[in-house]
């Protein structure tokens, strides 16, 4: 293979982006808190920009891993969204997200989630595009790297074996299973 086509490298830390925005009435649910959809379309938007900072082109999201919201988010805080590149393939990156919320009024800060957002580089006809590598300039990044690793690989195994098991699944030897759901058959 010819060195040209060998994408170059960047840091971490040159794609490293945070996004804050405050939280007003308008984002909450019912309940008073912000709407989760709200802070997972924040979450994409700052997956992006990280992701095509990196790759120096349009990306797009593929799948999200993690979205578990630890605490809610009420109306007033300020949202802290920090992003970095955490894992490089060919032509995908995982972008790490954490979402941390501050009261300003009381200066209380909390850690609300953390997730990761695969992204794909585009090039200008929608194809999939080579991504410069990543320069993992602290431990805690070539951490994140090697975890994003392991987190691809137990994300394909347990793809496989759920596919197994569904395809191995008998509905009708499998009822005594709903005993102790929240649910009854209506058919």
């Amino acid at each position: 293979m010819s060195t040209s086509l060998l994408p170059d490298f960047r840091l971490v830390s040159h794609s490293r982006v945070t996004l804050t925005e405050l939280m007003i009435p308008s984002y909450a649910n019912l309940g008073g808190k912000i709407h989760g959809g709200i802070l997972l379309s924040l979450m994409d938007k700052v997956a992006y920009a990280a992701a095509a900072k990196h790759a120096g082109t349009y990306c797009v999201t593929v799948s999200v891993d993690g979205v578990n919201f630890l605490q809610p988010v009420e109306v007033g805080e300020l949202v802290s969204l920090l992003a970095s590149v955490n894992y490089v393939g060919r032509t995908s990156l995982v972008i790490g997200i954490k979402v941390i919320a501050e009261d300003v009024r009381t200066g209380t800060v909390k850690h609300t989630n953390t997730s990761y957002f695969t992204m794909v580089a585009k090039d200008d006809d929608g194809r999939p595009t080579p991504v410069p590598g990543l320069v993992l300039e602290t431990p805690d990044d070539t951490r994140r790297f090697l975890e994003s690793i392991k987190r691809k690989e137990l994300k394909a195994q347990f793809s496989a074996e759920f596919d197994n098991a569904r395809s191995l699944l008998a509905v009708a030897q499998q009822l005594d299973l709903l005993g102790n759901e929240n649910c009854q058959l209506g058919y």
